[in-house]
């Protein structure tokens, strides 16, 4: 698997540096809920790639769907 970088938010960033080198606990909350945010947004980005380029057209559709469901749009907005 390739190795891939990933870009977070610098405030982000910079409360992990406090949390892990100044061992600042206070932001710990903040530091989980930005992750989860980052890991959310990653996991839309995959399904709207792969509703683009799998290899079927059964695959993209169910990519599709799935990418839809994660996004709210109402089952009367899609075509």
């Amino acid at each position: 698997m390739e190795i891939k970088n990933v870009q977070i938010p610098f405030a982000l960033f910079r409360q992990l540096v406090s949390y892990h080198l100044m061992e600042d606990q206070s932001c710990s909350e903040e530091i989980c809920k930005g992750l989860m945010e980052k890991v959310e947004r990653m996991a839309n980005r995959q399904l709207y790639t792969q509703s683009k380029t799998a290899p079927t057209e059964e695959e993209r559709e169910k990519s599709r769907q799935e990418y839809l469901d994660r996004r709210g749009i109402p089952e009367s907005f899609r075509w």
